[in-house]
């Protein structure tokens, strides 16, 4: 799990190719769902919501809404 904190403090770059890996990730773990090998269901779930951090701080980012940092 991905924590915001975390994020926030990646850059431009590496958010890209975390929710790249994240997007591949979910697709795997999906197509391991369906096939009944999968275990743990709840890693779906999980790595859904990680997507869903990422994507909200690039949107953030992107409109100029992110905090600056005081000095």
């Amino acid at each position: 799990m991905l924590k915001l904190t975390e994020i926030r403090g990646m850059s431009d770059q590496d958010l890209a190719d975390r929710l790249d890996s994240s997007k591949q990730e979910l697709m795997k773990l999906r197509e391991r769902f369906a096939t009944r090998q999968l275990e743990d269901t709840s890693q779906v779930r999980q790595v859904k919501r990680d997507i869903a951090r990422l994507l909200t701080i690039q949107q953030e980012r992107l409109l100029g809404l992110a905090k600056e940092k005081k000095a």
